[in-house]
């Protein structure tokens, strides 16, 4: 959109987990207020409106009719904790959030690069969105050393992970997929 920029292309103004989001990895997309190409979103526009706030929470209308219904529904990436991650930034601060983002995507990175057997980028991205940073480098430490162990291969090592991962989401009552709307597939 155009004259929309941010410097934290990251954490976008709604508080989406761009740099978490597979359509951002596979440079598709710069992130929130990253390029010319980005389509027109509504709460973009607002944050225009509202003198370029960065964060929605910075406006003394948040959280306003916008947010009706965003989390109910995913797009490429998860919706599901975007007012909990805003709200979280606001509390331990951006640059405190922002650290914990990069390191999730440190780890997500390492996830894909070790772990995916081509089918599984989307519940990687879910389940490092999802769950907490302590849980997934445990979950990653106990993957390693089991794959060590054993000497798996790629599709054990891959079987093996998203079984941790699915494991531990439901024991949080997560699911790791993303919400489709009814009518699409």
């Amino acid at each position: 959109m155009k004259d929309f920029k941010r410097d934290n292309l990251l954490l976008s103004l709604c508080g989406l987990n761009c740099g978490l989001c597979p359509m951002h990895l596979g440079g598709y997309c710069p992130g929130c207020g990253g390029g010319e190409g980005n389509q027109a979103c509504k709460i973009a526009k607002c944050s225009m409106s509202h003198g370029k706030v960065e964060y929605c929470y910075e406006c003394g209308d948040y959280p306003c009719e916008k947010y009706e219904g965003i989390d109910e529904f995913d797009s490429f990436i998860t919706h599901r904790n975007m007012r909990k991650d805003l709200l979280k930034a606001k509390e331990v601060g951006v640059d405190c959030y922002v650290a914990e983002q990069e390191e999730k995507a440190r780890l997500l990175r390492f996830l894909l690069e070790n772990y995916n057997d081509g089918r599984r980028k989307n519940l990687f991205c879910v389940a490092v969105n999802l769950l907490e940073l302590p849980d997934i480098k445990a979950i990653v430490e106990r993957a390693e050393a089991l794959a060590r162990s054993e000497r798996f291969t790629l599709k054990e090592k891959a079987a093996c992970i998203v079984q941790l991962l699915r494991e531990h989401a439901g024991g949080q009552g997560i699911e790791l997929k993303l919400i489709k709307k009814p009518g699409k597939k």
